[in-house]
């Protein structure tokens, strides 16, 4: 019996080709674009979670206010120690610090730009990254020890044994005599790309502490630069712990500014899509595209209902006739579900072939690595979820609607209940249109937004500028400067302590007379610059004047135009004030510009001239034409004294893209599935138009014969839709209004809704289906009459 219906099943479709083609097409598009919209949630939410112990592994983060959105995912180095040694929750302490090492083999020209970690011995204990070769217990025998990667090592040594090998590692690229030897103490297996922890070798965390005087780092409790994972005790309350933690810290250090000092305890699964209070970072984001894979999904099987209903008018006298040979209703209803899962067998199979040939250009698109692989389970039960929907959906309800009606009935023509109770079938056109119109507009607000990204006036020029690292040019930087300057295509140059686009650092250490007790946890953003900084960046002053270059210079701070509003300055320049424990003065005013995302609003910033710190970062302006001879001319210099580095630069319009590098691919990909959604609805406003014109067709015949126009006959089948469509609209625009400005307040700076959106987004959407609906509708109207009309 089975082998009868599948064998059935197959010759319906082949018989009925263009009916079939829709129908599976838009089921496989369906189901391709869910796996991939899935795969790139499922690889959102699998962060970190590799690790055994996960859910008790916590990362510090610190505030100075809780009321404030200041939150740093750093601490002082004393409080992994401490923290360990006196709160009894906590099991296990590690702490991080990034190193900008540089590593090449002894006696060997290549040169390899890597990134790495300062870490705690305590760092296998905690995490489960898999060290292949070395041990878990004492990972660094010594301060001259390293660990590197399987790839790290792999590249540095080939196929030889690497574990006891020496390589020649430049401790800080800023000092002088800072090369040393190390010996290879471990290989650890490549950090996963859905990990938030990353490096290419890790170097022991007492290494910073050689050469300090005293406890050194451990006893720096106004420190705040290294991250800090504690692995609590099973049962510990990691809000409590958060408490004893700051309670610990006023304790060794009571300075005014800590006695407000919060610190967060994050879960380590939840680094990646929130920030240190538990505020959603990117997982709105995975929730909206958990949103927008489901509204695939459901279209798909509103269109596979519609379709299938279409046809049941030419189906009926196919049942009745089996009906009168001697099928039964429960016959009938196993052959059109066996036919829903024959056309959702195929579907299945062409979309596995789609997601698989799709999926280099979706990494390419994503920005991801991901892998699509039959052997996941979760793959196969979003089709099993689907297939049910589907047999559910748009099998049982034809099945049972043909498999009721009485055979003398349809044979004379007569159908009651198909054609006359299609207030569902209208349902269904007023959801999917909604769903469209919804993320047309979503669309036209994330294209905004990224634009205004884009385009947003920064407080300073980014565009022909290029940043690097400067290593060894620190030394030498004033006469590198000057025999840069007289090259062609070079504009200026300057340096800073860090990249303008991102500011990382921060300092409490700032007094000032009338400063009011309330604000004695105030916290500035801090960079040193150079003394062309402003000029060469195009910072503009509002008061006073900027940095001369004289040694003077350390005597004096420019702070910006929020600093002055916050600290409640009416007349600012020449001020006296104490700056990182030294007196200074207020030089002058710079117009506010963003030193961070566009997520978050202008801070306080102190721009200052020191001599003790160096500045890492150099910033070459070039006239955009000549770029080329500029990049030549630095190349040049960095060859002379940077010979054992790579010559790493990047234009700061690429660094600033990075900022919203996952907005913007993400922007894209939802471009992409909201134009597939709005395809497949259109097939589903197709199918129905399609059974309309069905069901009309002796009348459309009867009014042609009668002297109706072929406008009249677009008119009686295009109306009623297209007056559903714009019934979406009232359902669509406040749904529209209401999720994208949640998205929106994700930023701080950010585009505006206009009513425009809402007519673009309106007018795209009737058009869409003006166009399917009229299209087809002409195609009935012009059909021949007496086809219609004849008695059969």
């Amino acid at each position: 019996m089975l082998k009868n219906y599948i064998k059935t099943a197959f010759r319906t479709l082949v018989k009925n080709k263009s009916y079939s083609t829709i129908n599976i097409a838009g089921l496989a598009v369906s189901l391709s674009a869910a796996i991939l919209i899935l795969l790139w949630v499922w690889d959102e939410l699998s962060f970190d979670r590799m690790h055994s112990k996960a859910d008790r592994i916590y990362q510090v983060s610190t505030t100075f206010d809780a009321s404030s959105d200041n939150v740093w995912p750093v601490g002082p180095p004393p409080l992994a120690l401490f923290g360990k040694a006196e709160i009894p929750g906590i099991e296990e302490a590690c702490r991080f610090s990034n190193s900008e090492a540089a590593i090449t083999k002894i006696n060997d020209d290549r040169k390899f730009t890597e990134s790495g970690q300062y870490v705690d011995p305590s760092f296998f204990k905690i995490f489960d990254f898999s060290l292949l070769e070395g041990s878990q217990q004492t990972p660094f025998p010594d301060n001259s020890s390293i660990i590197l990667t399987k790839t790290l090592a792999k590249k540095y040594f080939g196929d030889k044994e690497a574990i006891g090998q020496m390589v020649l590692v430049t401790v800080d690229p800023a000092a002088a005599d800072s090369k040393r030897n190390f010996r290879v103490t471990g290989i650890v297996d490549d950090f996963p790309l859905n990990s938030s922890i990353e490096a290419d070798f890790l170097l022991p965390f007492d290494l910073l502490n050689e050469n300090r005087e005293g406890d050194g780092l451990n006893a720096e409790w106004g420190n705040f630069g290294y991250r800090t994972f504690f692995l609590l005790q099973k049962g510990t309350n990691p809000k409590a712990t958060e408490k004893q933690l700051a309670d610990l810290h006023r304790k060794n250090n009571d300075a005014e500014i800590f006695k407000t000092l919060v610190y967060y305890l994050q879960p380590l699964e939840n680094l990646h899509l929130y920030n240190g209070k538990g505020e959603e970072r990117g997982m709105q984001q995975v929730r909206i595209f958990t949103l927008v894979a489901g509204i695939i999904l459901l279209i798909a099987c509103i269109n596979y209902v519609n379709l299938v209903t279409a046809r049941s008018t030419r189906r009926s006298k196919e049942v009745s006739v089996r009906k009168v040979v001697g099928a039964n209703r429960l016959h009938l209803f196993w052959q059109f579900i066996t036919e829903s899962v024959v056309v959702f067998v195929i579907a299945m199979a062409l979309a596995i072939g789609l997601t698989y040939a799709a999926m280099p250009l979706y990494n390419g698109l994503s920005g991801k690595e991901m892998t699509f692989s039959l052997l996941d389970t979760r793959v196969w039960l979003l089709f099993g979820c689907t297939l049910f929907a589907v047999v559910l959906l748009a099998g049982v309800y034809p099945a049972l609607l043909l498999s009721t009606f009485k055979p003398v009935q349809a044979l004379k023509g007569i159908l009651p209940g198909i054609g006359k109770n299609n207030g569902f079938r209208k349902a269904l056109v007023v959801v999917q249109f909604s769903c469209s119109v919804v993320l047309i507009i979503a669309t036209i607000i994330i294209s905004r937004q990224l634009e205004y990204i884009r385009k947003k006036e920064l407080g300073y020029d980014k565009e022909n500028v290029f940043l690097f690292a400067q290593r060894n040019f620190i030394g030498r930087f004033d006469a590198i400067r000057a025999e840069l300057e007289s090259q062609p295509g070079i504009k200026g140059i300057t340096a800073a302590s860090s990249d303008i686009s991102n500011i990382g650092s921060g300092t409490g250490d700032i007094e000032w007379e009338g400063k009011p007790s309330s604000m004695a946890n105030f916290m500035v953003n801090q960079m040193a610059v150079d003394h062309q900084f402003l000029e060469v960046m195009d910072i503009p002053l509002t008061a006073g004047q900027g940095f001369s270059g004289m040694p003077s210079d350390t005597s004096y701070i420019v702070l910006n135009e929020t600093a002055v509003k916050q600290m409640g300055l009416e007349d600012p320049v020449g001020m006296a004030i104490t700056f990182r424990n030294s007196p200074r003065t207020i030089i002058g005013v710079a117009k506010d510009f963003h030193f961070n995302d566009l997520k978050k609003a202008i801070g306080p910033c102190v721009l200052f001239a020191e001599a003790s710190m160096p500045l890492g970062g150099m910033y070459v302006k070039t006239t955009g034409n000549d770029a080329a001879q500029a990049i030549a001319a630095v190349d040049k210099l960095w060859k002379q004294y940077n010979s054992e580095f790579e010559f790493d630069y990047q234009f700061m319009d690429e660094s600033f893209d990075k900022l919203y590098k996952g907005d913007i691919q993400a922007g894209k990909l939802f471009n992409v599935f909201a134009g597939i959604t709005i395809l497949i609805s259109s097939l589903g406003l197709f199918g129905l138009v399609t059974f309309t014109a069905e069901t009309k067709f002796k009348e459309i015949g009867i009014r042609k014969t009668l002297g109706a126009s072929i406008s009249n006959i677009i008119l009686l089948i295009s109306k009623d839709f297209l007056q559903l469509v714009g019934i979406s609209f009232l359902i669509a625009f406040p749904v529209g209004w209401w999720m994208m400005n949640k998205w929106l307040a994700n930023y701080v700076y950010r585009t505006g809704m206009e009513w425009w959106v809402f007519v673009i987004a309106g007018f795209t959407a009737f058009a869409i289906a003006a166009i399917t609906v009229c299209g087809k509708s002409l195609k009935a109207a012009k059909g021949n009459p007496i086809k219609a009309i004849r008695t059969e």
